[in-house]
């Protein structure tokens, strides 16, 4: 089931709440009666499996030698 985010246009106040894409979104806050916006935000995503990266970069040592060879052969691969 999806993560939503709430603000109250009263109080300020932001949560997150679980629910099903066919459930109503929420109306009033719990905390002040104020009115709820459900807000919209990106969603995570998580690359797992051999071809990612942990941080976009190559590491040292091995991964920095394959790298450097991808960038050449696509290099040569360009001007074919």
């Amino acid at each position: 089931m999806p993560t939503y985010e709430y603000e109250c246009c009263g109080c300020g106040r932001r949560f997150e709440v679980v629910q099903k894409m066919t459930d109503e979104p929420l109306v009033s806050c719990e905390e002040c009666g104020g009115e709820l916006r459900r807000l919209i935000f990106a969603a995570g995503i998580v690359f797992k499996g051999p071809g990612f990266h942990v941080n976009d970069y190559c590491s040292s040592g091995s991964g920095r030698k394959s790298c450097e060879s991808c960038e050449s052969s696509s290099k040569h691969k360009v001007g074919i």
